[in-house]
């Protein structure tokens, strides 16, 4: 469990942590020695106008109140003004070259948001942007938080944890992903925890050549450290009153990575991209390519969005989590608060839909559920903002209705209507970057050429593109190159039930065996049913009884539930999901391919591998959601175009592995059953 800093602010009104006897910034002016000591010894004016591509990743340990990061996203924006001003001044011919800020910072002990707004209230200048900041500050989660301002253009991963952990988990390629460091955090006599070679080799790791460093420290421990991990440093003017401090570059990557061969990704031009599909995977696919200007085409089948698994009425959002630290809990823990942060964005921009963050009540309906909610309490590996147990009686008074039932509660949880979402995300991309869409278009073939990807249509043709995204659930192994791909298909039947006077009281979603919404347009979403093995989207009246049977099961001594009216509607739609309960993220991996290149894993051997060829390069897969798509789709998909920008990942490494197209292939491998 995340621990917050232990603070107290001194007349000045600085932050200083107890823990370790040490001022957060200076007393004299700490915005102007964070911008001398960080921004300008990292030559960032000069380098942000002569930089090899069109983001500037910056690493910083000791997030603390976030002032280096603020003043640096200030600078940032002023920059990209003056940029414009030329570019007018010169009729356009100059274009600016660094568009995207990208900064990576860790922090074991987050500042509370309270003391966070207090500390920052000291600088006038940051106003804006700190009141963003502390609108999207995250809660007490280990990992990686992905925070988004300016629609995009300036990124902040946000780590929690102890740096050395977090480094150990951050997934890179061998050209590594940081261009400067922020070498900040506590004195070295005050934290010595943190600086030692271990740091210092990781930052190596993950720094591109000729990656620059500045530090207000010149502790010998520091540029020894700094030295025999390969950087070059020197000292340089401190600041104010300090005389010295440090600067310093890697004059070469050392070519270390994070992921075997088996599951590494390369990087894309994503000069023009086909998304086939039409669902919240491929709004959000869309959002995260229009975030970066990549232009980029829909086909869907369909006459309209949202009309296979996210056509719905009211659709739950809450993490699935477990009593341990997996790569799966990860994924959703992380997915859930990235969401919820992208779906308040669209609000703020002024895309609207229906929604209600009313919680969601997860009833312990069973002795064996009872048991491992009480385990995932005792284990305390999740903040109580983002779960926590109940009694019944608390139970009852967040539900708003008597049940009887103990049970676990995601107050951040709620429901959204996702036709109306996956709309408004499309809309949000498409005002960002133009997309060119193509409604009743059933894309039938995928061929590559020289020239790129074309697609057809009973006979019509499309492309050439650069790059092919099937976000199409249970039919994205239609196609000849994916039909190997090992879909699970479960067909769910929602039924929309008739509220009451007493069901309208209810204030929750409640999970049971399925789910039940608060009333909406006078109606619940109830369900869901349960079938494997079909593609059907067939509706059922034995489906609807089934769904009232399962409700009365749980609940039938409430009131609200023997009270509900008649069915008078309901949605049948097949969940595409893989027999890990994983999503699929990454660029399409042909069987035969890694059966050539990685034969050697059949004999236990991790060496001796050959080149993959990868013949179909540029296709890939955003697919298997199940029932969670409205969680977990909008991280994925940013994972999915950042790995083919040759960006910063939003997920660690295991998790990155967990959702690799690759992982059946692997697995099949090394036990040598292919």
């Amino acid at each position: 469990m995340i621990k917050n800093a232990e603070i107290h602010f001194n007349h000045l009104g600085t932050p200083i942590a107890d823990n370790f006897n040490d001022v957060y910034f200076s007393n004299d002016d700490g915005q102007a020695e964070s911008d001398y000591v960080f921004y300008q010894q990292n030559n960032m004016p000069h380098r942000l106008q002569n930089h090899d591509r069109p983001h500037f990743v910056i690493g910083e340990t000791g997030f603390g109140t976030g002032l280096n990061f603020l003043n640096t996203w200030l600078q940032f924006k002023n920059y990209l003004t003056s940029r414009q001003h030329h570019n007018l001044e010169v009729h356009n011919s100059v274009q600016q070259n660094v568009q995207r800020l990208h900064f990576i910072s860790f922090e074991k002990y987050p500042i509370k948001a309270d003391d966070l707004k207090k500390a920052l209230q000291v600088w006038p200048t940051l106003a804006l942007q700190s009141k963003q900041l502390l609108a999207k500050y995250p809660i007490n989660l280990a990992g990686c938080h992905r925070l988004e301002f300016e629609n995009g253009q300036v990124v902040l991963d946000l780590y929690f944890g102890d740096v050395l952990n977090s480094l150990a988990g951050i997934s890179y390629p061998q050209t590594g992903i940081i261009d400067a460091w922020y070498l900040d955090g506590f004195a070295p006599s005050k934290n010595p925890e943190m600086w030692q070679p271990a740091l210092f080799n990781a930052m190596a790791d993950i720094s591109r050549t000729n990656a620059t460093l500045a530090t207000f420290t010149v502790a010998g421990v520091v540029r020894r450290g700094l030295s025999d991990a390969g950087f070059s440093v020197q000292k340089a003017k401190g600041h104010g009153s300090k005389n010295e401090m440090l600067i310093g570059h890697l004059p070469h990557a050392n070519k270390a990575h994070s992921a075997p061969a088996y599951f590494t990704h390369q990087q894309s031009s994503l000069k023009n991209v086909a998304v086939i599909g039409g669902g919240i995977a491929s709004s959000a696919v869309l959002y995260s390519l229009a975030k970066r200007g990549c232009n980029s085409q829909l086909f869907c089948q369909d006459p309209q969005l949202a009309m296979g698994a996210s056509h719905n009425v009211q659709g739950a959002i809450y993490p699935h989590l477990q009593a341990k630290n997996s790569p799966h809990s990860e994924l959703f823990a992380h997915s859930f608060l990235y969401a919820k942060r992208l779906y308040q964005q669209l609000i703020d921009n002024g895309f609207n839909y229906d929604h209600q963050w009313c919680g969601v009540l997860q009833h312990a309906i069973k002795q064996p559920l009872a048991e491992r909610h009480q385990n995932i309490e005792n284990k305390q590996l999740w903040p109580n903002e983002l779960m926590h147990s109940v009694t019944p009686a608390q139970g009852d008074e967040i539900a708003g209705v008597s049940t009887g039932y103990s049970g676990v509660y995601f107050e951040l949880g709620g429901w959204v209507n996702p036709p109306q979402l996956v709309n408004a995300l499309y809309q949000q991309a498409h005002a960002l970057t133009p997309i060119q869409s193509h409604f009743n278009c059933d894309i039938d073939k995928l061929e590559k050429t020289p020239q790129g990807w074309l697609l057809q249509s009973q006979g019509q043709q499309f492309g050439p593109f650069s790059d092919v995204i099937i976000c199409a659930g249970e039919h994205s192994d239609r196609f000849e190159q994916t039909k190997s791909l090992p879909i699970v298909g479960v067909r769910g039947q929602v039924s929309h039930v008739q509220a009451s006077a007493a069901s309208t009281k209810l204030k929750t979603v409640l999970c049971h065996k399925g789910y039940f919404t608060p009333a909406y347009l006078d109606h619940h979403c109830m369900g869901a049913t349960f079938e494997k093995n079909t593609k059907s989207r067939a509706v059922t009246e034995q489906d609807n009884i089934t769904n009232r049977e399962q409700l009365l099961n749980f609940y039938g001594q409430t009131e609200f539930a023997s009270s509900l009216g008649a069915i008078t509607a309901a949605k049948a739609a097949v969940r595409c999901s893989f027999i890990d309960h994983l999503p699929m993220a990454g660029e399409w991996a042909q069987q035969s391919d890694y059966i050539h290149a990685f034969a050697n894993l059949r004999s236990g051997k991790r060496y001796q591998y050959q080149p993959l060829q990868k013949p179909l390069q540029g296709l890939h897969i955003l697919t298997g959601f199940g029932a969670r798509g409205l969680c977990s789709a909008p991280l994925c998909a940013e994972q999915l175009v950042a790995v083919l920008n040759d960006e910063p990942h939003p997920l660690s490494e295991r998790v990155s592995q967990a959702i690799h197209p690759a992982r059946f292939i692997v697995r099949d491998l090394i036990r040598n059953k292919i």
